[in-house]
């Protein structure tokens, strides 16, 4: 079983893509982990989008920022997989493709990321380090991590 990608900016996703990305951020960041937070944060405009889909429907989601967007190097956040396709480890492939899309859109270079801690060992196999501190972030123990 294969996602296929695509790399789009705010203004090239259609309603019922935005509309989807939406809803599995939502299903996954506010009711499975049970934390009221504002994810619509006005930064899906700046962002480029990674849609992993099958069968048309986006299963798996990030968004990746150029430099001084986000945080001082590129970034990617909002790492989403919908929760009946994590057995398949679309995980790695999604942080993959969001990786080689930095690469593509701003060029290879250093990569910040705000990660879940307990997905901390997640985030090493695929070359992040921590750079900080256990910090809180809507209620979760987040850490800084940067990959070269």
């Amino acid at each position: 079983m294969k996602l296929q990608f695509e790399i789009k900016r705010f203004n090239a996703l259609s309603t019922l893509e935005l509309y989807q990305l939406l809803q599995l951020r939502s299903q996954v960041f506010v009711v499975e982990q049970n934390c009221v937070y504002q994810d619509i944060d006005g930064k899906d405009e700046k962002a480029v989008h990674v849609l992993g889909k099958m069968d048309d429907r986006i299963v798996a989601y990030s968004r990746i920022f150029k430099p001084n967007d986000y945080f001082d190097n590129a970034s990617i956040g909002r790492v989403v997989v919908s929760e009946n396709a994590r057995a398949h480890k679309f995980g790695f492939d999604l942080m993959q493709e969001a990786i080689a899309a930095v690469g593509s859109e701003f060029g290879i270079q250093p990569i910040t990321i705000s990660a879940q801690l307990y997905l901390k060992k997640f985030y090493e196999s695929l070359g992040f380090q921590q750079v900080s501190e256990t910090y809180l972030e809507d209620g979760i123990e987040h850490i800084e991590m940067v990959r070269d």
